[in-house]
């Protein structure tokens, strides 16, 4: 799938509107799990080098009580905070999580988990659906958002995941005190939640620039995830360093494409945001590009050291995170990179505006409020 920014679907109809991000949330589990953890937990016997190689120091996990759904809905909550628009105000939801768990034991095809958010949330009348793309789902979910907004079809919509993966980890260590290798990427999963509210930006605003979505099928056998056949939740089978390799060089023309498209550099890129599986990756992709392009962004953000691999949140968290703590600021130019199993290449570039002013003096909203208007 290929998405043309300065056109409005199929029939080529040059889209009107622009989509800005008007608010963001996020939802983090209050339990943190280490690298340590897993090597104490196999007494000792899983390779030390594991947290040297993904950069990986900590990520947080799910404790009872809390799953995908739990983390979405909370992060809508979180998102609603720091917007200036009301749950009624939703005209479309749109879930991307890998994970749809209502507890560990219940993952919940039907009824889709966009519609049990939409309820909690009180977005009624919104339009609702699932989307799953592996860890390009929410990216996935905001090229479709920003497409509607542009051509006219909603003002304002709202993109959310809710990432439980945390129990490939703990199915990797069931099969040994030493997992097998292909994995081993299953211990840098982390859990999150994630969302982001788009609306129709005023004329000449800032807003989202270009998106690209691609799919190269052919490398779909890299990474897979299933149920797993010995317990609870799943197990992802993956040869992290092919696909890695792959990733890295389909992603080139991506950003590229996306770049031309936005009129801008990648000299010009304030902040790099790539998928955030392994602090190696990331940098191995850096210097990738740089040599490709002849330029590199003046800031390559890496929070997976904090975090983990929190499937399709990690830009979401690491935009919001470098937001609220002040290293994205307003004006500054963002260029979010996802490389996700299928193999799916997703490329977003966007300005950010006065986002940052509401995130860092943002109201909390009371998530009993059923009308969703109690400010405390």
């Amino acid at each position: 799938m290929r998405i043309d920014p300065e056109r409005g679907g199929a029939r080529g109809v040059v889209a009107p509107w622009t989509a800005r991000i008007e608010s963001l949330g996020v939802k983090l589990p209050a339990r943190r799990f280490t690298t340590r953890d897993w090597q104490d937990a196999g007494g000792g016997r899983l390779p030390l080098e594991l947290e040297r190689m993904t950069g990986i120091r900590e990520r947080r996990i799910c404790s009872e009580g809390e799953d995908s759904y739990t983390l979405a809905v909370d992060a809508a909550w979180d998102c609603l905070a720091h917007s200036r628009h009301v749950p009624e105000d939703i005209e479309m939801l749109i879930s991307c999580s890998i994970s749809k768990y209502r507890g560990i034991e219940s993952y919940h095809f039907e009824p889709p988990l966009s519609l049990s958010i939409k309820e909690a949330i009180g977005a009624s009348t919104a339009i609702s659906f699932d989307v799953s793309n592996a860890c390009a789902g929410m990216m996935t979910g905001v090229v479709i958002l920003n497409d509607f907004i542009r051509r006219g079809g909603v003002r304002c919509g709202m993109v959310v995941s809710g990432e439980y993966i945390s129990s490939i980890g703990a199915n990797a260590r069931a099969e040994g005190a030493v997992p097998p290798a292909d994995q081993l990427a299953s211990l840098t999963a982390g859990d999150a939640g994630a969302a982001v509210v788009l609306e129709r930006a005023k004329g000449g605003a800032a807003g989202i620039h270009a998106c690209e979505l691609i799919t190269h099928a052919e490398h779909v056998d890299l990474c897979v995830g299933k149920a797993c056949p010995t317990g609870p939740g799943a197990t992802m089978v993956t040869r992290a360093r092919a696909l890695q390799g792959v990733a890295i060089e389909a992603a080139t023309p991506a950003i590229e494409r996306a770049l031309k498209a936005s009129g801008l550099t990648y000299g010009q890129i304030d902040h790099a945001i790539p998928h955030q599986a392994s602090a190696r990756a990331i940098r191995a992709g850096a210097r990738h590009y740089r040599k490709q392009i002849g330029e590199s962004p003046r800031n390559v953000v890496i929070n997976v050291e904090r975090f983990g691999n929190t499937g399709s949140t990690t830009h979401f968290l690491a935009l919001s995170q470098g937001i609220r703590e002040g290293t994205i600021e307003s004006g500054d130019r963002v260029l979010l990179v996802t490389y996700a199993s299928g193999l799916v290449i997703g490329v977003i570039v966007l300005t950010v505006d006065d986002l940052e002013k509401e995130m860092r003096g943002g109201r909390t909203l009371s998530a009993g409020s059923r009308e969703g208007r109690a400010w405390a």
